[in-house]
């Protein structure tokens, strides 16, 4: 192990959180100089127009990289991607409900995020049945087996569009199209998986899609709800008319402007670094199968549809907590699972749900990491896992 990895820490922890990307900041310091900072934007005066032009051109950024005919009055902006999959997951549903009594059953997947499964327990309170659909071996939901769920009663079926523990991307339009077939809404929690493969909402053919900006160089605490033009949506909340009354409250614009400055650098070189990632990947995943010890989370990465960033894997006899500590002292920040739900240091409910024993799941890792990656760093983070597995 070089001494420079001890003097200088490589965060591979990017599905947690990236860091601000140069043109987010200089987006937001733009705005901290203009005479529209601190600006109302749903005020009548000159400087409230200025400011709602400047919210609706962020907008239309931000609907450009969800499809070419995505319409920016498809764009909720919210306080990030929990908030915008609580908004999906209860306002769907119940809207669904008001239109048809019926519809009183929703369905999500073992692998969701926290911010899906933590909120079943409201959606029961309110009347709700839920249902929840297991993955496959290799880590994703099949259509046949959210078909045999299905049913005229179904509201709304929640799948995310790419997992933020293995990275498994799952067939989106096959299950949405199950979903629609039925009558049932179909959301999306796209969080980890936007600006990170290409993505059309319209191909897809989901009625809703949660994104957050701190996932691809935006700011922490701002981002955006995709709801289809027509799809209705009961408002959680209360207390003023802005982004079309379904989240009130004046707009962050700094953050929104930062979340657009970002999203257009990723969303401009997105195929150029996909290729570039997936290769990174691939070599990451290659060199760490040469010990008998780690193993990839899905069997062979090879066999998958994967976002190219997320290197998932396990370690035989090594739990999670002690490899993350000793890859932190080495220099190297990486980790078990969800940053939302690490702090327990169980084994992941994503692993567990795709049938791989428990005291395997104790041991996984998480190593993520954007275009900004210095392939030096993993090739240096490979020797040194390989060193502490043994």
């Amino acid at each position: 192990m070089e001494n420079a990895s001890i003097n200088r820490i490589v965060n591979l922890d990017y599905a947690a959180s990236t860091p601000l990307r140069a043109e987010a900041v200089s987006a937001q310091l733009a705005y901290d100089s203009s005479d529209i900072a601190g600006a109302n934007p749903n005020s009548l005066h000159s400087l409230g127009r200025k400011a709602q032009a400047a919210l609706e051109s962020a907008r239309r950024d931000i609907a450009k990289t969800f499809g070419p005919r995505v319409r920016a009055s498809e764009v909720v902006f919210t306080g990030g991607g929990t908030e915008s999959n609580y908004m999906a997951l209860m306002g769907l549903s119940q809207a669904a409900r008001a239109r048809d009594a019926k519809r009183c059953r929703v369905i999500v997947s073992a692998i969701e995020h926290d911010s899906i499964l933590d909120n079943l327990g409201q959606l029961r309170a309110a009347g709700f049945t839920v249902d929840v659909v297991k993955p496959c071996r290799k880590g994703f939901i099949t259509p046949d087996a959210l078909e045999a769920l299905l049913g005229r009663d179904v509201a709304l079926v929640s799948i995310m569009l790419a997992n933020n523990e293995t990275g498994v991307v799952q067939p989106i339009e096959d299950l949405a199209r199950a979903a629609h077939s039925c009558g049932a809404l179909f959301h999306t929690d796209a969080v980890q998986g936007w600006l990170h493969i290409p993505l059309d909402v319209q191909r897809l053919g989901v009625d809703a899609l949660s994104v957050a900006g701190h996932k691809v160089g935006g700011p922490v605490g701002i981002g955006a709800l995709y709801l289809k033009n027509r799809t209705q949506l009961a408002p959680l909340f209360h207390g003023g008319g802005q982004e079309r009354g379904l989240r009130p409250g004046t707009q962050d614009l700094r953050a929104i402007l930062g979340f657009a400055a970002a999203a257009r650098t990723v969303h401009a070189s997105l195929e150029r670094d996909h290729a570039l990632l997936l290769e990174l990947s691939r070599a990451l995943y290659g060199r760490l199968a040469s010990s008998a010890r780690i193993h990839a989370t899905m069997g062979d990465p090879a066999a998958v549809d994967r976002l190219p960033g997320i290197v998932s894997v396990y370690v035989d006899g090594i739990e999670s907590e002690e490899l993350i500590l000793k890859l932190d002292v080495a220099g190297f920040e990486v980790s078990a699972a969800s940053a939302c739900s690490s702090g327990s240091m169980d084994a992941s409910h994503v692993l567990t749900a795709m049938g791989i024993p428990r005291e395997r799941a104790l041991g996984s890792l998480r190593i993520s990491f954007d275009d900004r990656v210095d392939p030096a760093d993993l090739d240096r983070f490979a020797g040194a896992l390989l060193k502490i597995a043994g």
